[in-house]
């Protein structure tokens, strides 16, 4: 009996008529862009209230923010590949390498186009910001690829939703709005911690419809560490959280008389809440995904005008 290597696997499941174009579209995982647009327009927003705004530095941040995550994607696509967390049958969308759509070397040369645009932008944002931004750009682009790649990938340690949380949250919040007001305030760094939550709950529904395939493939997910029930109870105490922060901002004067916009996206939240809660499992917790994307983007650009007003 024969071994099938993983080429060998991508090539026995590749999907016809799907053209190189729509593979690196399908690659760069269209519905998880939120988790970088939203950090630049909360950290801009909160800006606002402390100063005029560069649109040339918001138009680079969010490019640079766009770039990394689609390096990210693309070094998640090849790297779960080549360890072997995509596998024939996977619930999550679909896999450019492990499909065939795209050769491990057309993704890792996607990789560094990527991460590199997205240094060459950062040149421009760094004389800007200074060594701070350097350093930030520097460290999203390393723990982008260490999420799934080199000897410990973040990612199969259980350290993911950590990672997403200080980079995608913290990080990306108050280094958006440091571009734009050169400090940062404690305001910003509350700004941050909804939107974190909200990124990382991408994360967790991605990882509770992953959770039995990520056992089975020996990747140590937070969701295959701390079980299905309390990964649905964290998604649902993340939404809790970010839809009170509002009321600390305003309480602590880092919003003004707008802060309560964030509430608008309640009725996009709850359902997504009941059906993570209710059990719901599968392929069918993509739709969840897709719409705690679009929970993120709302909220955030909500926060963003009710943080841009002065209090």
């Amino acid at each position: 009996m024969g071994v099938t290597g993983p080429a060998e696997a991508a090539a026995g499941l590749r999907q016809p008529g799907v053209s190189r174009a729509k593979a690196w579209v399908m690659a760069a995982r269209i519905p998880t862009l939120p988790a970088a647009t939203a950090p630049v327009l909360a950290g801009t927003g909160a800006a606002a209230a402390h100063g005029p705004l560069s649109l040339p530095v918001f138009l680079a941040t969010l490019a640079a923010a766009l770039l990394i995550q689609v390096g990210t994607n693309f070094a998640n696509d090849l790297y779960d590949f080549r360890k072997g967390a995509d596998r024939p049958g996977r619930l999550g969308p679909t896999r450019v390498t492990q499909t065939g759509l795209l050769s491990e070397r057309d993704v890792e040369r996607g990789t560094i186009v990527a991460f590199g645009a997205a240094v060459l932008i950062g040149a421009y944002l760094a004389s800007v910001g200074g060594w701070p931004i350097v350093a930030v750009g520097l460290a999203s682009i390393v723990a982008g690829v260490l999420y799934t790649g080199g000897p410990w990938p973040i990612g199969y340690h259980g350290l993911g939703d950590l990672f997403v949380f200080v980079f995608f949250g913290v990080v990306a919040v108050t280094g958006t709005f440091y571009l734009q007001a050169g400090a940062v305030t404690p305001g910003a760094l509350l700004a941050s911690v909804p939107v974190g939550l909200l990124v990382t709950d991408i994360l967790v529904v991605n990882n509770l419809r992953d959770i039995d395939q990520d056992r089975q493939a020996g990747k140590r997910t937070l969701a295959v560490r701390i079980g299905e029930q309390a990964t649905r109870i964290q998604y649902a105490l993340f939404v809790v959280v970010a839809l009170a922060m509002p009321a600390v901002l305003r309480a602590v004067g880092a919003a003004g008389p707008l802060f309560w916009l964030p509430w608008l996206s309640a009725p996009i939240a709850w359902p997504l809440v009941r059906r993570v809660l209710g059990g719901e499992r599968g392929a069918t917790l993509n739709q969840v995904l897709k719409g705690t994307g679009r929970l993120l983007l709302a909220y955030s650009a909500l926060l963003a005008i009710g943080m841009a007003r002065s209090p």
